[in-house]
C-alpha cells in the first residue's frame, strides 16, 4: 500500500514537471537531507535539461491521509523565498554541512553563504561568514557607513552601508517620547524573535559584540549622530569606532519610503500583502505592537516584513476587547480615555487608524482586510492558538 502512495505522489510530480512546460530530464541530484520547518518538510535538489539547469525543491506536507507532495517549485526566485532571511530556521540532520550549503549556493547564487548557513540553523558559521563578507566588502571599496533610509527610531540609531545589504542598530541610551521601554526589554524582544517561528514576516537578526571600524569610514553627521544618542554603546577614538553591541538585519525598502515611488500596481500589491503579513504574525502568535507603516519593509520579491520588534509581544499575551461608548458629550471631547486601560489592552477598532496609509490606499486596505479592525478576527485567532493549533502558512 505504501509503495503504490509513493508511484502515485512520483506520477503526481511528473505530470506537474509537465505543466510547467519543463524540457526532458537529462540528470537530477538531491540532497539526502529532509529541511523540515514548522508543519512543512523541503526534499532539494536540483535538474539538468539539455540547455540549463535548474533547482528542484519538493514541498511536503502530512494531512490525515498521509505524506503528499503539496508542491513542485522550479523557479530561483520561489525557491529563494523558501530560504528567505524573514523565515524561520530549517531543521537538518547533515553530516558536512559544508557541502549542503555550496550545493545550496549553485541553487541559489545570489544568496550569500552567511545567510545559507543560518538558513539551515548554522547561526554561529553563518555569524562568521557575514563578518568575513562585511571586511571583504570593506577592504575591496570606499564604503562609507551612512544613515539608513527612513524615518529615525525611537529606540534605535540606524545605519547603513550603501552597497552592502544590512543596516546596522545600535539601542540608543534615552529613548525618545513616547517610548516607555527599557534597554532589557528591547533586548528580550530581540531575542524572542530569533526563537520564533518568524513566518516570512520577522527579519532574521544577528547579534554582534565589540566591532571595531576605522574612524574614516564613517560619514560624519552619523559620528556625531552615534556619539550623541548611544555614546554608552559606542566609543570613538582619533583612529577607530568601536561598537559594543549591535544588531545587524538585511536591508530592506522602508514601506512608507516604497508606496511613494512605486507604480500604483505595486504598491496595490504591497498593500494587500502588509495586510497578509499582519494576519500571518497573528497566525503565529505574534503582534507587531506597532502597525505604522514605517516599521515595515518590502524585500526585493514585493513581500512585507516586519523589522522594528521593540512593540511586539505574543498575542495570546493581550487582551483584546472593543472601546466603551462615551456616557456624555464631556467624556466624548476627552483627549485621554475615560475608561480604564491596562498595558495588555489591545482595541481592535482603533488599529485600521495607525497604518498611515494615504489615500486611495487606506480604503483598499480596508476593503481588503477590514477584519483586522473587528473583535472577532483577535479573539478567534487567540482562542485557537490557545488550544494549541498550528496554523498553516507556507512560503510558497
Amino acid at each position: 500500500a505504501a509503495s503504490d502512495v509513493y508511484k502515485r505522489q512520483a506520477r503526481a510530480v511528473e505530470r506537474e514537471l509537465r505543466r510547467q512546460g519543463l524540457p526532458p530530464i537529462r540528470r537530477a541530484e538531491v540532497l539526502t537531507p529532509v529541511f523540515y520547518r514548522s508543519k512543512g518538510a523541503y526534499v532539494i535538489g536540483k535538474l539538468w535539461t539539455d540547455t540549463r539547469t535548474l533547482p528542484l525543491v519538493l514541498a511536503l506536507t502530512h494531512p490525515p491521509a498521509g505524506v503528499t507532495v503539496d508542491a513542485v517549485l522550479l523557479d530561483e526566485e520561489e525557491v529563494s523565498i523558501v530560504f528567505s532571511f524573514a523565515h524561520w530556521y530549517f531543521l537538518v540532520l547533515m553530516d558536512r554541512p559544508y557541502d549542503v550549503v555550496r550545493f545550496l549556493k549553485t541553487l541559489l547564487p545570489r544568496k550569500r553563504l552567511s545567510e545559507l548557513y543560518t538558513a539551515v540553523g548554522y547561526h554561529k558559521h553563518g555569524k562568521t561568514e557575514f563578518y568575513r563578507e562585511l571586511l571583504q566588502h570593506l577592504s575591496q571599496s570606499d564604503d562609507r557607513f551612512v544613515p539608513a533610509p527612513g524615518e529615525p527610531g525611537a529606540v534605535m540609531t540606524v545605519f547603513t552601508l550603501p552597497h552592502f545589504e544590512a543596516v546596522f542598530k545600535v539601542i540608543k541610551d534615552r529613548f525618545d517620547y513616547p517610548k516607555r521601554t527599557s534597554r532589557r526589554t528591547v533586548m528580550e524582544k530581540y531575542c524572542l524573535v530569533f526563537k520564533h517561528d518568524r513566518a516570512g514576516r520577522l527579519v532574521d537578526t544577528q547579534e554582534f559584540e565589540h566591532l571595531r571600524f576605522d574612524r574614516d569610514r564613517f560619514d560624519p553627521d552619523l559620528l556625531r549622530e552615534l556619539q550623541t544618542v548611544a555614546a554608552r554603546t559606542v566609543e570613538v577614538d582619533a583612529a577607530s569606532v568601536v561598537i559594543r553591541h549591535v544588531y545587524i538585519q538585511r536591508r530592506v525598502t522602508p514601506l512608507n519610503l516604497y508606496i511613494r515611488t512605486a507604480d500604483d500596481a505595486a504598491v496595490r500589491a504591497v498593500v494587500e500583502e502588509y495586510g497578509r503579513a499582519i494576519k500571518d504574525l497573528a497566525r503565529t502568535n505574534i503582534f507587531p505592537g506597532d502597525l505604522l507603516i514605517k516599521n515595515f519593509g518590502v524585500t526585493r520579491h514585493r513581500r512585507v516584513v516586519l523589522y522594528d520588534y521593540d512593540e511586539l509581544c505574543l498575542v495570546t499575551d493581550l487582551h483584546f476587547r472593543s472601546k466603551p461608548p462615551p456616557r456624555d458629550d464631556w467624556e466624548y471631547l476627552l483627549d485621554e480615555p475615560w475608561y480604564p486601560v491596562r498595558p495588555t489592552d489591545v482595541f481592535p477598532e482603533e488599529l485600521l487608524r495607525f497604518t498611515e496609509f494615504p489615500e486611495p490606499w487606506r480604503s483598499e486596505f480596508v476593503r481588503s482586510h477590514g477584519d483586522l479592525g473587528s473583535l472577532t478576527f483577535w479573539q478567534d485567532v487567540q482562542a485557537r492558538l490557545r488550544q494549541g493549533e498550528i496554523f498553516d502558512i507556507f512560503p510558497y
